[in-house]
This record gives structure tokens, sequence and C-alpha cells, in this order.
């Protein structure tokens, strides 16, 4: 890709439907979906939507995130149409639409996950990739069940402040802290190649890591970051991943509580927005099949501070589905 040549509709002979233009339309008016952009019933097809799950019921601190993917769309007035960084037009060169929300039971846990995994995989049928946003993380496991059927086990960038490999939380198999190790045990992972990204804070036991470890990840923490670099961080990743197809898995409490405070269970001395962002775009080039950005809760945010985080991380993700479309 050239980076004198963005990628954009003209490139691929499309002509998507995108949000209207915001020196015509002021952000803060127009539709509430994410972005702006159009509704998924609107044009029949996408090659990426963005999903909402308003589900918190899995959370073991502050709950709230259910009120998170409205918050992010929110937040998501903000974008503009064209990345620069990435030299690429997210909604543009393929069509991006705004999925709504799935309604999840929030007093059935299995039911919930259920009801997230029956949405995705039908979305999957008029949408080549999903963006989720949440919704607490036990979302992951019915997202990665849905993306697993159509792809085969994928292999898991997760970037949060937690492991999510513990076994159960109160004697519950489904909960935000346990998605991975289920999706590993019913084989949704490709064993040997999956990462955590941002990890830090206090565990339960020594054999936390131990047991991460025997599941399959590998760890790049918030101190290999600050010591190592960004650059070291994507090689890393880079080189477990290969050229697999990979999820990415967001919880926003990867970020430092001073750029997310709005989450449920915050962890001082995490990554900044910045780094996040500057990850992100090294994955460009990555076999991307899926994505949710999880544990938004606009109770505990300040001047939207998390929201806007959020939705700029939802960006990332849209920037590297578009530039993989670019380079198809």
């Amino acid at each position: 890709m050239s980076p004198a040549t963005p990628v954009s509709a003209a490139a691929s002979g499309a002509g998507p439907v995108g949000p209207p233009d915001a020196r015509v339309v002021p952000r803060f008016a127009g539709p509430d979906t994410f972005a702006r952009l159009p509704r998924l019933s609107d044009v029949e097809r996408a090659s990426v939507a963005v999903l909402g799950v308003p589900f918190d019921s899995g959370v073991s601190y502050r709950p709230g995130a259910r009120f998170g993917p409205g918050g992010i769309r929110v937040g998501s007035k903000l974008l503009r149409p064209y990345h620069p960084f990435l030299n690429v037009e997210p909604w543009t060169v393929h069509q991006v639409a705004d999925a709504g929300d799935v309604a999840a039971n929030p007093f059935d846990i299995r039911e919930a996950v259920a009801q997230v995994e029956r949405a995705a995989s039908e979305l999957l049928t008029i949408a080549d990739h999903l963006v989720v946003i949440g919704g607490d993380h036990t979302i992951a496991l019915p997202l990665l069940r849905a993306t697993a059927a159509r792809h085969g086990p994928v292999s898991l960038v997760h970037f949060d402040a937690h492991l999510d490999t513990w076994d159960t939380y109160f004697g519950m198999p489904y909960t935000h802290g346990t998605p991975f190790r289920r999706a590993v045990e019913e084989g949704l992972l490709e064993l040997g190649t999956s990462a955590h990204v941002g990890t830090r804070g206090p565990l339960y036991s020594t054999g936390d890591l131990e047991q991460d470890r025997d599941l399959g990840f590998a760890t790049v923490t918030t101190i290999d970051i600050a010591r190592q670099g960004v650059d070291a961080a994507i090689d890393r990743v880079l080189d477990r991943v290969g050229d697999r197809p990979i999820y990415i898995s967001i919880d926003i409490d990867v970020l430092d509580p001073a750029h997310a405070p709005g989450t449920g269970t915050p962890e001082p001395g995490g990554m900044t927005t910045r780094e996040l962002q500057m990850i992100l775009r090294g994955l460009v080039g990555t076999n991307l099949v899926g994505a949710d950005v999880v544990e938004v809760a606009p109770a505990y945010d300040h001047a939207e501070l998390t929201t806007i985080a959020a939705a700029n991380v939802a960006y990332e993700l849209l920037g590297l589905f578009a530039c993989q479309a670019g380079r198809a």
C-alpha cells in the first residue's frame, strides 16, 4: 500500500454507504449508530458490522458495562473518515454498518452466552467480520465460538490487565474472568499461538501464571512494554501469531485508569492510549478475522475519557480490516 495513495472506494470500485459529512451535519447530530454509520438493516450486507452486546452479568466487581455499547457509540461521534497513520478510509473502502444490539438475558448467563453466539453466527451470514462493543468479557467466549465455526481455531491477541484464564468464579464457569480457559477447552484457539498484552497487577496465587502458560499463552506485560518499547511488543505478537487467523479481544482496562477510568476492574500501571494505538497499528498485515472491545462502564467515566478511547480503539480495528480489504 503506497503511503501516497489512501485505500478508498475509488480503489476498490465499490460505493459503500457512509456516515453524513461532519462538515455539513454536525457530529452531535445525525444517527445514534457507531460513527453515525448506516444501520445494517438499511444496507442489507456489510464487510464489517459493529455489534453491541449490552451485558454485564459476568462481572466480579463493578457492574455497568451493559451501558458500554451506548457510551462507545456516543464517543465515536468524534471519529473522522480518514486514518492518516494507516493511510486508509475505514468505511469507504468497503461497507461498514451498525448491527444494533444483542438482547442478552441479564439474569441467566448461560442463556445470554447462547444468545450472543446465535446472534453473532447469524450476523456472519450477512457480514464478513464483526467488531463487537460490550459488555463484559464473558461475551468473548460466544464470539470466539461463532468466529471459530467459520474460520477454524484462531490465534488470540488479548489486550487486558488480567489473564481471564481462571477456572471459575464462585464456582461459576462462565464469567468475565474465565472466557479464554473455556475457549482453550473447547478447541477454539490455536494452542501455543496466542498472547496476552498489557497484563499487570496482583494475582490470586503463583499457580495463575503457571496454569496460563499450560493453556498455551505467552504474555507481554506493561513492564515489558515500558522497558523494551512498543516495537518489541509488536514483534513478539507477530512472531506468536504468524499468518494464522487472529481474533483481537480488547478489555479497556488494559489502559491505565488515568486513560480509561470507566471500567469495572481498574488496575494501576497500565498502557497509555497511544501505546495501544501503536501496537494495534503494528498488526497491519495480519489475518484479522474478528475483534471486540469490552468492559467499558460509562458510570465510572470522567469527561468521556473511556468511551472516546474505546471508540478510537474500535476505529483502529476497523482500520485494520480496511487495510486487509485493500490488499485483497
